[in-house]
C-alpha cells in the first residue's frame, strides 16, 4: 500500500475516532436518534456515539429556564395585561423530549387557562393568585416532566 492511501486511511479512521467521542456538560442531557427511529438519552460524562448513524436530535438544560409574559388577558368586563415571568425546570429529561421545543407556548397556554379559571383575578391577591397558578401549572405539567419553580405575574 502507498504511503499517501495508507495516510488517507489513518486519517479517516482518526476522524471517525475523534467524532465518536461526545462530551455532554453537566446539567445537560443529550437525546440521540438514530435514522431508522430509534432514540437514546445521554446522561452529562464522556459517551461513545456512532458518529455516522446517530445525530442530536435535542440538548436539555437541566437548569432553569425563565419564561416572559406580556399577554393581554380577557375579564368579563375589560381586557387587563397579564405579565411578569414564570421560572421553570426539567425534572424528567425523558418524559419532556417530546415537548422540549415547544415548551413556552405550552407553559402559555396552560397559565392562561388556569388564570381564566380563578373567579375575579384582579380582586385576588398577588401572592396568593400566583401561588393557585403556580399549584395549577404543577399539575397540569406534571406529565410532561416540567415543574414550575415561581411564578411572578402581575394583573395591569
Amino acid at each position: 500500500m502507498s504511503p499517501s492511501i495508507l495516510f488517507l486511511v489513518l486519517s479517516a479512521a482518526v476522524a471517525v475516532i475523534l467524532l465518536s467521542v461526545k462530551r455532554i456538560p453537566e446539567g445537560t442531557v443529550y437525546t440521540l436518534r438514530r435514522f431508522n427511529g430509534q432514540a437514546r438519552m445521554l446522561q452529562s460524562g464522556t459517551h461513545l456515539i456512532w458518529p455516522l448513524l446517530e445525530r442530536v436530535v435535542h440538548r436539555i438544560s437541566l437548569t432553569g429556564h425563565v419564561l416572559t409574559l406580556d399577554e393581554l388577558f380577557p375579564l368579563a368586563d375589560a381586557g387587563m395585561r397579564l405579565s411578569g415571568k414564570i421560572y421553570w425546570q426539567v425534572i424528567d429529561a425523558q418524559r419532556a423530549d417530546a415537548t422540549i421545543d415547544r415548551a413556552d407556548a405550552l407553559i402559555r397556554g396552560r397559565l392562561l387557562n388556569a388564570a381564566r379559571a380563578i373567579d375575579n383575578p384582579a380582586e385576588e391577591s398577588p401572592e396568593s393568585r400566583n401561588s393557585r397558578l403556580k399549584a395549577a401549572l404543577n399539575e397540569s405539567l406534571r406529565n410532561v416532566g416540567i415543574v414550575v419553580t415561581r411564578v411572578q405575574v402581575t394583573l395591569a
